[in-house]
């Protein structure tokens, strides 16, 4: 059983689905055909969030009959990506979707059909211009994380050269205006605040520099600036799309399917041709598009205004479910847990991140009206975490802590001083702050030293820690201070908010000894 054979002829489909895998009922050949010939959606990044969700989304809309194009996948960077994951492929993917009470869905996904590479010294190159001098599209779309957003003075310098996604794209765009200023719509899909403002943030600054530089016209500025032609809408995501797991790869290969190999696709990046991802989903997107768009809200994509956007994703990534991850990250660390699915089975860390999501960071929810923060907790809590099949770790969750804490705990603690409310009821979120000054020591409950996640200011933040030591009877705690006054880091002065000396307190109790961090976490989360 390989993905190939469904594009080949050599299908046996009563084999596949006599072991439950889901096959593509539409024309494949036809609705690439028209996708080549009438494009709608193009989309940049081709990792796993966009082939389990998205590309997932529009596989099940032509399933039903309810569309009939596809979806153009490119990338502006490690074309490993493309040789490795896609074109050996037929472009094809294996969705596997790991539900919360313990079943498998297997679903193979065809709804992408071209695979290009972003570089005009490559033939594909050619192919992307003609996609955006098309009339039909419709929509580009990008999930290339927070990072490939970034803009440098080196390649603003390079002229209509660029090398960096945001230039490629705004080089794209200025052929879009020279085929008659088409309408188009750039959507990001990335997890990331106010992600459309991203976008055009990053394209004007290219177009701005080329302007000035008499290589573009001020019309071509104009026409990435008219709301008429071109827009950037917000959107909100959310969906575990964790790296290829031994787990799935051992029940794919039992199943006969060939095509359960992990790739490496780059220094400390992997993919497969299959995806395991977690069954719940959100997408919600401002609906301002200027040429229309793919049916994806009758897939459950929700379309509404920019403001109920961000109520969604500020209820999301301060209150009801970004910072329970954080602190799930902190501790599971360093309890020695490998499995976010085994953690939560952990009666402390469950009373933590509930009493924290419920008690400490309700009072300043921001309730979008279209989800119930309460119910949103819930199923994160009950549903999503526990699944059994979900091979998320705190180690990934960990990275980029440092840049992660300001919005996912300074922005309740701001809301808390800026509305009066008492800070003394805030009890778990600085012991979350506190787990961290421990967690920056590299040394578990156990007493055994790890490695934390990769982190931009690990080897700033991990010397503030050094003096301090494990199990010492009355060492200074004063070195703490160059940590918790950091605003950039917390998202505000700590002391200034009343909390510095608390959180000090608990790091105090946090490296008492070994046993010290199990012990804090119970009396603080559980007999409080």
């Amino acid at each position: 059983m390989k993905l190939t054979d469904i594009t080949s002829g050599n299908l046996h489909k009563e084999e596949w689905e006599a072991k439950g895998y889901e096959l593509p009922t539409y024309d494949i050949a036809a609705v690439r055909k028209k996708t080549h010939e009438e494009p709608t959606w193009l989309h940049f990044g081709g990792g796993n969030i966009f082939r389990a969700f998205p590309a997932a989304m529009l596989n099940d809309l032509l399933n039903k009959g309810l569309y009939d194009s596809g979806v153009i996948v490119a990338t502006t960077h490690n074309y490993n990506v493309i040789d490795k994951v896609y074109t050996p492929y037929d472009n094809l993917s294996l969705l596997v979707s790991l539900r919360a009470d313990g079943t498998v869905e297997k679903k193979a996904i065809a709804s992408i059909t071209e695979a290009l590479k972003a570089d005009e010294q490559l033939s594909d190159w050619a192919r992307l211009v003609e996609i955006f001098r098309k009339p039909s599209l419709q929509m580009v779309s990008f999930t290339i994380t927070e990072k490939g957003y970034a803009v440098n003075d080196d390649d603003l310098h390079r002229g209509m050269h660029p090398q960096l996604a945001m230039g490629k794209v705004c080089a794209l765009l200025h052929e879009r205006f020279l085929a008659g200023r088409l309408p188009v719509t750039l959507q990001s899909m990335d997890n990331c605040s106010h992600n459309g403002d991203v976008v055009k943030a990053g394209v004007m600054k290219y177009a701005n520099q080329w302007l000035s530089q008499g290589l573009v016209s001020k019309e071509f500025v104009d026409y990435l600036n008219d709301e008429t032609k071109v827009t950037f809408p917000w959107s909100m995501i959310d969906k575990i799309t964790p790296q290829p797991h031994a787990k799935v790869q051992e029940l794919l290969a039992a199943d006969g399917f060939d095509d359960h190999d992990v790739i490496q696709t780059g220094r400390r990046s992997v993919s497969a041709p299959f995806v395991n991802a977690e069954e719940t989903q959100y997408l919600v997107c401002e609906d301002k598009y200027t040429n229309g768009r793919p049916p994806l809200d009758k897939e459950g994509v929700i379309y509404t205004t920019r403001e109920t956007v961000d109520k969604v994703e500020t209820m999301k990534v301060t209150t009801c479910l970004n910072p329970l991850h954080t602190a799930m990250a902190i501790y599971g660390c360093l309890l020695g847990y490998t499995l976010i699915s085994e953690e939560i089975r952990d009666l402390d860390i469950r009373a933590f991140v509930q009493k924290i999501g419920y008690i400490e960071a309700m009072p300043v929810v921001t309730d979008p009206g279209i989800l119930n923060p309460y119910e949103f907790i819930g199923a994160f809590i009950n549903k999503r975490l526990p699944n059994p099949f979900m091979p998320d770790t705190p180690q990934r969750i960990a990275m980029d802590t440092s840049q992660k804490l300001p919005i996912r705990f300074g922005e309740t603690i701001k809301k808390y001083l800026a509305r009066g409310l008492d800070t003394d009821n805030l009890i778990l979120i600085p012991l979350v702050l506190a787990g961290y000054a421990r967690y920056l020591k590299g040394i578990d409950d156990e007493g055994k030293p790890f490695e934390p996640s990769s982190d931009p200011l690990l080897a700033e933040l991990q010397p503030i820690v050094a003096p301090l030591e494990i199990g010492k009877a009355d060492q200074d705690f004063s070195c703490l201070h160059a940590l918790y006054s950091r605003a950039d880091i917390f998202g505000v002065d700590l002391y200034k908010a009343g909390l510095g000396d608390r959180i000090e307190g608990m790091v105090r109790e946090l490296f008492a000894g070994k046993g010290s961090v199990r012990k804090v976490l119970h009396r603080y989360a559980v007999e409080r």
